[in-house]
């Protein structure tokens, strides 16, 4: 799996979540493992504030695309906010509720793109780190 094999609604989560300084953005392709959805989209936050900044940004990108969450839960404590868009749903944690959940280990069979964290005053991009295969 590489970036370009992504779906572009994918691809636009992914750059929201960097424009607003994510942390450990990673794409889980669970097509074929999971019957509900095809990605997750993992990210991190470093304070509450940050978690909701990057859910906010995430749903006004995709809303510009036209698409809207169905679900949305955890908003308002903040510590792990998921969105799903039906066929991939994101996840934003704050760094202690992703490392307790640890996603990454739960669907481990998954094929993932792991995102650089951007260096401060950079602007990459959605550009993966490399890819993983299971």
């Amino acid at each position: 799996m590489n970036v370009d094999s992504l779906r572009p609604e994918v691809r636009r989560a992914v750059e929201a979540a960097q424009d607003k300084k994510a942390a450990g953005v990673t794409v889980l392709d669970l097509s074929g493992l999971a019957a509900f959805t095809d990605y997750f989209v993992l990210c991190s936050g470093f304070s509450n504030r940050q978690v909701q900044a990057i859910s906010d940004e995430i749903e006004e990108r995709l809303a510009g695309a036209g698409l809207r969450p169905a679900h949305r839960e955890g908003y308002a404590t903040a510590e792990w906010i998921l969105l799903d868009f039906r066929g991939f749903i994101v996840h934003i944690f704050t760094e202690t509720a992703r490392r307790f959940y640890d996603l990454e280990r739960l669907w481990r069979p998954a094929r993932r793109i792991e995102f650089p964290d951007e260096p401060p005053g950079a602007r990459t991009g959605a550009t993966p780190r490399g890819a993983q295969s299971a």
